[in-house]
């Protein structure tokens, strides 16, 4: 097998596509909310991503335990407002330059398309249970923030701390070399937790930005799920101090 090889499944016409990101990343934000645009919208897959940089693993489903071989994969979504190409997958690279190497495939794909905009969805850690979600904003230049604070995205220096890494943040830095209009969506998130309702906040301002509509009845009940586990953590929380004798033994 070669570094990289690219399955191509369909080729659907698209009208100017906009790529939308959505690997695992912080709370699994930007996976859950693209795999919640496949889910309403019935995307087809178009591309199979395969590259040595992933995991050495195969996902195995089914009643015949049939194995797949790790990649990312490409769905064409149409909506009532823009066509979408939407990334997704269970990995990121392995290394740093599995990451440029990657996503400049990536890019590739989605140029072949005809893509000229882009948005990375992922979640940015706040280190504690969130109340009220806020998404934050990146751009690959100035003149895009100006859409995305009308839609109720907040821009604050010096955040997210240490910057974007991994594919959602090369979105932005190789993809605005090439001359992609790119932005990255991060809901705020706990940062320990898979976390639907960033998810749907991160989708709400994309709803805005892109002028389609999405049902969100199995987001809210993952996010009912997710709920009794954050009411155990408070629990646990609010509990009684547990002496000092009695932490010895907890590495």
């Amino acid at each position: 097998m070669d570094d990289i090889e690219i399955d191509e499944v369909a080729t659907p016409e698209l009208d100017e596509p906009v790529l939308i990101e959505g690997l695992p990343g912080v709370g699994h934000v930007g996976k859950l909310a693209a795999e919640h645009l496949l889910e309403e919208f019935d995307g087809e897959l178009v591309r199979r991503v395969y590259a040595t940089e992933f995991p050495p693993q195969v996902s195995v489903d089914g009643e015949d335990g049939v194995a797949e071989l790790t990649c990312a994969e490409f769905h064409a979504v149409e909506t009532d407002g823009s066509d979408l190409l939407v990334l997704t997958g269970d990995h990121q690279a392995g290394s740093n330059a599995g990451h440029y190497t990657l996503t400049s495939t990536f890019l590739d794909v989605a140029e072949s398309f005809g893509a000229e905009r882009a948005f990375a969805l992922g979640g940015v850690p706040t280190g504690e249970l969130v109340e009220e979600y806020t998404v934050l904003g990146a751009v690959s230049e100035a003149a895009l923030a100006d859409d995305l604070r009308e839609a109720n995205v907040e821009f604050r220096p010096d955040e997210p701390a240490g910057g974007i890494v991994g594919v959602s943040g090369l979105v932005l830095g190789l993809g605005g070399r090439r001359g992609l209009e790119a932005a990255c969506l991060m809901g705020e998130t706990s940062g320990y937790l898979v976390d639907p309702k960033s998810a749907r906040a991160v989708l709400e301002v994309l709803e805005d930005l892109l002028d389609f509509e999405l049902g969100y009845d199995s987001l809210e009940d993952r996010a009912e799920e997710m709920e009794e586990v954050v009411g155990k953590i408070r629990e646990m929380q609010d509990g009684p101090a547990v002496p000092d004798d009695d932490l010895r033994y907890i590495g």
